[in-house]
């Protein structure tokens, strides 16, 4: 069994995307957050309760404690800062287990990589493979034989169709729908409400139906 296992959570970001992320971890009994990382916050300051125990810099040292860590960074776009983050986690020796809202539904035919969150009502279907330090938010779906690459965000609402593929860093925002068997390329950013029928390539932008 991984370490964190019974062992307290760290959150590094403690902005909007870390309150709905506490809002998950409040309903497991699996894990207890210790506190929060952020450079905007003061310590001793409070994010739903949960104290900030300072920035980044304290990461060194809660890893030596046994802290285990999940970044909250929110990505609407660009996740470099996220993937900065969980590179760092990792490079200390730290862990980043999965965190799957009781209120989702991931198919025990699917899998998930280390440090991803699977929010409330979310569904992730069979064959399906999550990469490392993912958001799949609220209401998405990922459905069968999907591939979604390390450091991807499946926004709220958002329908990823069977045997599409997330490339590493993409993003499709809210109610974004895939076609099955498209190819999102590394690093694209898809806009809120998007139809994808066609791959799209690493690095683009789209804001409008493709």
């Amino acid at each position: 069994m991984s370490k964190c296992g019974q062992m307290q959570l760290v959150l590094v970001g403690g902005g909007g995307h870390c309150r709905a992320c506490l809002d998950v971890i409040e309903r497991q009994d699996g894990f207890a957050v210790a506190g929060i990382l952020d450079p905007a916050l003061r310590p001793g300051e409070r994010v739903l309760g949960y104290p900030v125990l300072g920035d980044d810099g304290r990461l060194p040292s809660l890893v030596k404690e046994g802290r285990c860590f999940l970044v909250t960074v929110g990505q609407t776009g660009a996740g470099a800062l996220r993937q900065e983050l969980f590179a760092r986690i990792l490079s200390l020796g730290g862990e980043a287990p999965v965190v799957i809202s009781p209120l989702a539904y991931v198919s025990p035919h699917a899998s998930i990589g280390a440090g991803t969150i699977v929010m409330h009502h979310a569904i992730v279907n069979a064959g399906a493979t999550v990469g490392r330090n993912c958001i799949v938010n609220t209401r998405a779906l990922v459905e069968h034989d999907v591939v979604v690459g390390d450091h991807c965000h499946v926004a709220t609402g958002a329908v990823v169709n069977g045997g599409a593929v997330l490339e590493e860093g993409a993003f499709l925002g809210s109610g974004v729908v895939c076609r099955q068997g498209v190819r999102i390329g590394k690093e694209s950013v898809v806009g809120c409400g998007v139809t994808v029928l066609r791959d799209v390539a690493p690095g683009s932008v789209f804001v409008g139906r493709q």
